[in-house]
């Protein structure tokens, strides 16, 4: 008995192997799409890392208050000497241990012991940079503040900044980065630990803005309100 034959007088293909044929080149568009990711990711990540500053600026406006978000005990020392200077009137440390006493952050810091009588405020309920943004815009509304200096990392920033506008829409977001020593002293890409802080904390952002971006509610108020 004869195989039937295409009009090419070749064999017609058989399912397993018409299949095994779509299953490749799904394959390959996969692959292809991956690929286009990979590059896409591996560009803004540069961008993104070399976006972050490497020198501290001066700051040229004051505010009502200042928040400072924990994780650096520069970030604390470099807020208490705003609030020091004048640039805003209250300051709100926002992720301190639960243990952490007030007693304890003034030995540390004495030559602020002043303003902890008059000034400071602990925040101890946030654990990660969304409950800080959570702890910040409870403390600002209660005292009605409409501008706030943002203290925190350089590299930290910009997650920062997205979480707490979301949370503080209408008041204004000062933001004033504070630079380690090794970004300050160092490329970023001659240092692997630091590479892969910056390409850990570029993912976090990323994941940020987009669920900030898509969240249905903040969509359906900018429609509401007509922005963009």
């Amino acid at each position: 008995m004869q195989t039937p034959l295409s009009d090419q007088g070749q064999q017609e293909p058989s399912a397993l192997t018409r299949g095994f044929q779509r299953i490749t080149r799904w394959i390959r568009r996969l692959a292809f799409l991956a690929g286009i990711f990979a590059v896409l990711t591996g560009i803004g990540f540069i961008v993104f890392a070399n976006s972050i500053p490497r020198v501290e600026t001066k700051l040229h406006e004051k505010a009502d208050a200042i928040v400072v978000l924990t994780g650096g005990a520069s970030r604390i020392v470099d807020a208490m000497e705003l609030l020091a200077a004048g640039y805003g009137k209250k300051l709100l440390i926002s992720g301190v241990n639960p243990n952490t006493t007030r007693v304890e952050i003034v030995k540390s810091n004495p030559e602020f012991e002043r303003l902890f009588d008059c000034c400071i405020v602990l925040g101890h309920r946030a654990q990660n940079t969304i409950g800080n943004a959570f702890e910040a815009s409870r403390w600002v509304r209660e005292n009605k503040f409409k501008s706030v200096i943002l203290v925190t990392s350089g590299w930290h920033m910009p997650r920062a900044l997205v979480e707490t506008e979301k949370e503080l829409p209408g008041v204004k977001l000062i933001p004033q980065a504070v630079i380690s020593e090794k970004m300050r002293d160092e490329p970023w890409w001659s240092d692997s630990s630091t590479a892969r802080l910056l390409f850990f904390e570029y993912v976090k952002y990323i994941v940020a803005y987009v669920r900030v971006r898509i969240d249905p509610l903040n969509i359906f108020g900018r429609i509401i309100t007509g922005e963009s």
